[in-house]
């Protein structure tokens, strides 16, 4: 079986710290915050946000944004997450799906 048949599995589980629950087009979604460490920018926290279905299909994993938050420190980058309402994170996560 050659590298191109196989799928590989969905990423299901976030690697951060919980940040809310959206409800989007009839499905509830768990937002998580997930730092990036880049040893290049050791003074910045740069995260993303990954968004977990409640009732994900069989081949249904994450969906990541690309890193949208940077800050100096590490509350800083928490704070300016914790800002978005749930209107910035459905539209970040409508930006994700198919």
């Amino acid at each position: 079986m050659s590298s191109e048949d196989q799928t590989p599995a969905p990423d299901r589980e976030p690697r951060g710290q919980h940040l809310a629950t959206i409800s989007h087009e009839g499905r509830f979604w768990d937002v998580y915050l997930e730092f990036e460490e880049d040893a290049r920018r050791p003074d910045s926290f740069r995260a993303r946000l990954a968004f977990s279905p409640g009732d994900p299909a069989d081949d249904e994993g994450l969906r990541r944004t690309t890193v949208v938050i940077i800050e100096d420190t590490f509350d800083d980058a928490i704070r300016k997450a914790r800002g978005f309402d749930d209107r910035h994170l459905a539209a970040l996560l409508r930006s994700l799906l198919d």
